[in-house]
């Protein structure tokens, strides 16, 4: 079964940076484009960030860029955010999972998340 663990989340200022990663294990990522997701309190869960099976193309949320920038390591089996000049409204929890088809459903089972707080 897979397994995705997310970690790297912490309670930042404003304008701050982190660095999310999460680690996949029962499967190889190799095949499958990746995207980075959120859930703020009283909210659904939303697509933030999806990067191609090869790393080549990456997209994302009008929000968030210019700021993050998502990146993955096929051989370490790692997907990765890079969280630059944080907002408050980006706090929330943080998720990986590969994408769909269409990138409308996730194919595999939730991790626990990383919780990412900014404060103003």
């Amino acid at each position: 079964q897979v397994q995705l663990v997310e970690s790297g989340g912490a309670s930042v200022q404003a304008g701050g940076s982190l660095r999310l990663s999460c680690a996949a294990s029962g499967t190889e990522i190799i095949r499958y484009r990746m995207g980075w997701y959120r859930q703020a309190p009283g909210k659904r869960r939303d697509w933030v960030a999806g990067i191609s099976s090869d790393g080549t193309t990456q997209d994302y949320i009008d929000s968030v860029k210019g700021r993050f920038t998502i990146s993955r390591d096929n051989a370490m089996n790692m997907v990765y955010l890079q969280m630059n000049n944080l907002r408050p409204e980006d706090t929330a929890v943080y998720h990986c999972n590969a994408m769909g088809a269409d990138g409308s459903y996730t194919l595999w089972p939730w991790g626990q998340g990383t919780q990412v707080t900014v404060s103003s």
